[in-house]
């Protein structure tokens, strides 16, 4: 029977989904140069609450925009849910996690407008994509149950290996994000030529450019490798997302090829993020389901 309790993770649902559309628009905004389609006013659009969308920069940023506020709407709804129950025992953990998740919100707004504020420095679009992917962690993990009552998860003994392979890649596939964003907001796109390699070789010259974007793609290389590695250990539930995770991760590096090859055309660049970030979701997600099954096979 349906509870309102499954409803408030229907709702956290809604809103990894919304987060995840938010991470890949900005992202989109990056790659397309729209990152000042609003000027640096900031709630502000130009100086005014909807702008002219004539020009398509503008029109992005403002629906970037307009999709972190529909953001920030699930969040405070959630909250307030949350707030309004967390003197029942099955609500605590979730009134604990919507704190989280407001911190993190609060966090990623102050960011955007620092990022606005001061003409889109890498240093903050690099710590403001951080904390999207650790507020859309969150709200998947909550959105899965990890905050409910009774909900337990153990990486313990032989039987958590698979647990810790899966947290393990999750990590990997964090910082290969993250060092993404660094590569392409440093420039450092175009300093390694050809795939898989970098400008032919395994140890390239070059200056620094060259040596990010090769520790990079050497970071990514092993994230794919883990979640390929992952079906062959997981067993039951977590083995149908230990092959979706592998899938996107092989989509990934099809694209990452095609993108190097092809000087990295838009289309492709933006594709790139998106996988990225889903990459991450289903490691998560496996990550999640394996330390639960850990957990009930340790107990009988």
């Amino acid at each position: 029977m349906t509870t309102r309790s499954d409803g408030w993770r229907r709702l956290v649902g809604a809103a990894f989904v919304v987060t995840y559309l938010l991470i890949v628009l900005g992202g989109f905004v990056r790659i397309s140069g729209s990152g000042m389609g609003c000027g640096d006013d900031w709630p502000l659009c130009n100086g005014r609450l909807i702008p002219s969308l004539e020009d398509p920069a503008t029109l992005i940023e403002w629906g970037h925009r307009i999709v972190a506020a529909l953001v920030s709407t699930f969040v405070a709804i959630l909250a307030i849910w949350a707030f309004v129950k967390r003197g029942s025992a099955e609500w605590t953990g979730r009134f604990r996690t919507s704190l989280w998740v407001v911190a993190l919100l609060a966090v990623q707004v102050m960011l955007g407008a620092v990022t606005v504020w001061l003409e889109l420095p890498p240093w903050s679009v690099i710590i403001h994509l951080g904390t999207a992917m650790a507020l859309l962690g969150l709200l998947l993990l909550a959105a899965m149950g990890a905050s409910d009552a009774g909900t337990r998860v153990s990486f313990a003994g032989s039987a958590g290996s698979v647990a810790r392979m899966g947290a393990w890649v999750t990590a990997l596939a964090a910082v290969a994000i993250l060092l993404g964003a660094l590569v392409a907001n440093l420039g450092a796109a175009p300093a390694c030529q050809g795939f898989p390699l970098c400008n032919g070789s395994v140890m390239p010259g070059g200056d620094w450019r060259a040596h990010l974007h090769w520790t990079h793609r050497l970071v990514a290389y092993v994230t794919v490798l883990g979640a390929i590695a992952l079906p062959f250990m997981a067993r039951g539930r977590a083995k149908g997302t230990a092959w979706l995770a592998a899938g996107l991760a092989a989509a990934q590096l099809f694209v990452a090829a095609v993108m190097v090859i092809r000087v990295l055309p838009t289309s492709w660049r933006a594709m790139h993020v998106a996988l990225g970030a889903a990459v991450f979701a289903a490691l998560l997600a496996h990550t999640l389901i394996a330390a639960r099954q850990t957990d009930s096979s340790s107990a009988t």
